[in-house]
């Protein structure tokens, strides 16, 4: 099975989230179309993540939830998770922890964590408006890594 996996990074806050929505849903629905089988991997770090993972999951609801993965990445282990891990592996199709990122300082686990993600991914969309945050170091490291990608916010 040819497994495609795409990863998703964007500022904690966005300006226009109803458009972006609508952006991501037409990326989302036509990969669910087009691809055998579909790695959504996710944070959960902000306003993006989670205008990304409720897209997704509305997206495979309506279209097809058989060939797909919505993978929430976490960089380590939360007290939040630990007290609603329930809830959580309800909503998310799998859980994962970036073994690289949590044996480190966390300061680092979320780059490191967002580094492991690209190195795993066939393309990485993006929102990324403002030359600064931790969205923004890792739009450098997708550029610099060659990987395919679409930025949101240079398309509004």
């Amino acid at each position: 099975m040819n497994i495609f996996s795409v990863s998703f990074f964007g500022h904690r806050q966005i300006d226009n989230p109803l458009h972006i929505e609508s952006q991501l849903e037409e990326i989302i629905s036509s990969l669910l179309k087009r691809e055998e089988y579909i790695e959504f991997l996710v944070g959960r770090d902000g306003e993006f993540d989670q205008l990304v993972s409720s897209t997704i999951r509305r997206c495979k609801r309506r279209i097809r939830d058989d060939n797909s993965a919505l993978i929430w990445v976490m960089p380590y282990p939360t007290a939040e998770f630990r007290d609603n891990e329930d809830s959580f592996r309800d909503y998310y199709d799998e859980i994962e922890i970036c073994e690289q990122a949590a044996t480190t300082h966390y300061k680092s686990a979320f780059q490191i964590r967002n580094r492991v993600m690209v190195d795993r991914s066939d393309l990485v969309i993006l929102y990324v408006e403002h030359p600064s945050g931790g969205a923004y170091q890792t739009f450098g490291y997708v550029q610099k890594s060659g990987k395919k990608f679409i930025n949101l916010a240079a398309e509004e």
